[in-house]
C-alpha cells in the first residue's frame, strides 16, 4: 500500500506551517516561493513512523507469511501472486520495490530526523529514530543476510554502498539501541509527541515505553544468536531482564494504530479488499490451534462453515476453493456488520465490514516474555526473577489480552496447555509452538524462530514447491534484482533461497 496517502493531510499542514516567506524572497524569480526546501523534524519523522507501520504490514510481511505457513495463497480461478510465493516463486524483481522503500523512503527518512536531531539539540528525536532503524536493519539481516549498511544511508556521496554481512550488522545493532536508550534519556530540545504515530502522546508518558521498546528488541537479537553462543545469548537476556524496562503488558505493544478512513486503514484490510481473495488462513497455523481448542480461533479467523465455530486452513497445492476461514477482526478491526453465508457455507472476502483500526504490531509484550521463558529453559535458571514456566504463562496472557479473549478462556485455556515438562527441546517445542501463534501477523519473527529451532516441525516444503526457487523451505530471500543491476558492489546472486543467514546453524 502507497503509505503516504496515510500522511497526505498531515503533509499539508506542515506546509502552511512553514515559516513564511519575506517580500525579497518572494521577488527574486529564480525562487519558488511555494515550494518546501526543508521539512522540518516532526514531519520527516511522521513520515517515518508511518512508513515503518505500512512496511511492516505490506509486503515483507506476506513474503514471511506465507514461507511460515500462516497464510495461504488459496483462491479460485486463475493463480495469483500470493499462489506463486507460497510455492517459493519469488524472484528478485518481486523484492525491487520493497527495497526501494526500506533504504530510499523509509530508513532515508530515519536518517534525516537523526541528522537534524544533532543539529538542533533534540536526542529524544535521534533516539527513537535509532530504534526504528534497529528495527529495520534487523529485519533485513534476517530476510537476507547481507545488506548494505555501514556505507548505507549516504545519499550522493555514496550511491553503491558495499553489502555487510549480517554477523557484523547484528553488533552494530546493539550499539545503535544502546546509543537510542542513552539519547533518549537525556534532556532534548525537542521530543516526539502526538506527531508520532508509534507510541503517540506526551513525550513524559511515550519515553518509557519507546525503551522498553528497545530493550525488548535487544532480546530478541540476543535469543537469535543463541545457537551462535549460547551462554552470551542467555547472559545478555538475563541482564536486560534484571532491569526490568521491558514490553511486560500488550497496551504498551510496540505497534502502529489505524484509523477507520479511506487509505488509512491498516494495510493487510487494505490488501484484503484490493487483492480479493488472494490470502486464507494456512492449515499450519489453524490445525495448531484446533489442536488446543484455542480460544483466540474467533478473533483470528472467520469460521467455516460458517457459524459453525469450526476452522479450516488451506495449503499450498490444495484444489482452488474459498472454501475455508479468512483472516478476521485480529489483523483485520471491528467488523460493523452481520455477515451472511453462501449456500456452500464460505463466505465471500467483503461479507464483513472491517474498521481497518487493528495495529501493525512490530514487537509485542507476549513475544518479550516468550523470549525470556526461552532464555530461562536455556540456562535453566531464573530470568528477571521468573521461572520458564511463570513467563510461558505470561506470554500466553499478554497475547491472549491483545486479541481480546476472555479471563475465563484465557485462565482455562493456561490451565490445560500453560505448563512446560520434558527436555530441554521439548520445553522450546512447546514455547516456539505458542510464540508461533501469538506473533500471527508479526513481521518475520515467526519464519525466524522456524529456521533458528526447526518448530513448528509442521512447516514442511510444500507439495507442489518451484525447486529451481527453493529446493526445501527458504531461509533467506533473492537479492532484489534492481540492487544487483545498478550496485557493482552487490554479491552475485543466490543459486536459491535455501542460503542461511549466520545465526541460522
Amino acid at each position: 500500500m502507497n503509505f503516504k496517502k496515510y500522511i497526505k493531510h498531515s503533509l499539508i499542514l506542515a506546509a502552511f506551517l512553514l515559516p513564511t516567506v519575506s517580500c525579497q524572497d518572494y521577488l527574486d524569480i529564480n525562487k519558488d516561493p511555494n515550494a518546501v526546501i526543508d521539512a522540518p523534524i516532526e514531519q520527516v519523522f511522521t513520515s517515518a513512523t508511518v512508513g515503518v507501520g505500512f512496511w511492516a504490514g505490506s509486503d515483507m510481511n506476506r513474503y514471511a507469511a506465507l514461507i511460515a505457513q500462516q497464510w495461504s495463497g488459496q483462491t479460485a480461478g486463475a493463480t495469483v501472486q500470493t499462489q506463486d510465493y507460497e510455492k517459493y516463486l519469488i524472484t528478485g524483481s518481486d523484492l525491487n520495490n520493497v527495497w526501494n522503500l526500506m533504504y530510499s523512503g523509509i530508513l532515508a527518512d530515519l536518517e534525516v530526523v537523526i541528522q537534524k536531531a544533532s543539529a538542533a539539540a533534540s536526542p529524544n528525536y535521534s533516539g527513537v529514530a535509532k530504534v526504528m532503524k534497529a528495527y529495520i536493519y534487523a529485519n533485513i539481516a534476517d530476510t537476507w543476510g547481507s545488506a548494505p549498511f555501514s556505507e548505507a544511508l549516504k545519499f550522493t556521496s555514496n550511491a553503491q554502498p558495499k553489502f555487510d554481512d549480517a554477523s557484523t550488522i547484528y553488533p552494530a545493532l546493539i550499539t545503535m539501541l544502546n546509543e537510542a536508550i542513552t539519547e533518549m534519556n537525556a534532556t532534548s530540545a525537542k521530543s516526539p509527541g502526538t506527531n508520532s504515530t508509534i507510541y503517540p502522546g506526551a513525550w513524559s508518558a511515550s519515553k518509557a515505553k519507546w525503551i522498553a521498546a528497545a530493550n525488548t528488541l535487544k532480546m530478541r537479537l540476543w535469543l537469535h544468536t543463541s545457537k551462535v553462543d549460547k551462554t552470551k545469548a542467555v547472559t545478555e537476556i538475563a541482564s536486560i531482564a534484571a532491569g526490568g524496562a521491558v514490553l511486560n503488558s500488550a497496551a504498551d505493544n510496540f505497534q502502529m494504530n489505524f484509523v477507520n478512513a479511506a487509505n488509512a486503514k491498516n494495510p493487510i484490510e487494505q490488501f484484503e479488499i484490493s487483492r480479493s481473495n488472494y490470502l486464507f488462513a494456512n492449515a499450519t497455523l489453524v490445525d495448531l490451534m484446533n489442536g488446543k481448542a484455542d480460544p483466540r480461533r474467533p478473533r483470528y479467523f472467520t469460521d467455516f462453515p460458517f457459524r459453525s465455530g469450526q476452522y479450516k486452513g488451506a495449503k499450498s497445492g490444495d484444489a482452488s476453493s474459498q472454501q475455508y476461514s479468512r483472516t478476521h477482526i485480529y489483523l483485520r478491526g471491528d467488523t460493523t456488520n452481520a455477515a451472511t453465508a453462501a449456500s456452500n457455507g464460505s463466505i465471500a472476502y467483503n461479507a464483513y465490514t472491517y474498521t481497518g483500526t487493528a495495529p501493525i504490531r512490530l514487537l509485542t509484550a507476549a513475544e518479550s516474555f516468550f523470549i525470556r521463558a526461552e532464555a530461562a529453559v536455556l540456562s535453566n535458571a531464573n530470568i528477571g526473577g521468573m521461572s520458564a514456566d511463570s513467563l510461558f504463562r505470561q506470554g500466553i496472557r499478554q497475547s491472549m489480552s491483545a486479541a481480546g479473549v476472555a479471563t475465563a478462556a484465557v485462565d482455562a485455556y493456561i490451565a490445560a496447555q500453560g505448563t512446560l515438562t520434558g527436555t530441554e527441546a521439548d520445553k522450546v517445542k512447546k514455547i516456539i509452538e505458542e510464540k508461533y501463534v501469538a506473533n500471527f501477523g508479526v513481521l518475520n519473527e515467526p519464519w525466524t524462530d522456524w529456521r533458528r529451532t526447526g518448530y513448528p516441525s509442521q512447516i514442511v516444503k510444500v507439495s507442489n514447491a518451484v525447486v529451481t526457487s527453493s529446493s526445501d523451505v527458504p531461509r533467506s530471500l533473492f537479492y532484489p534484482q534492481s540492487e544487483i543491476d545498478l550496485n557493482p558492489n552487490a554479491p552475485k546472486q543466490k543459486v536459491n533461497m535455501v542460503e542461511r543467514v549466520y545465526w541460522d546453524k
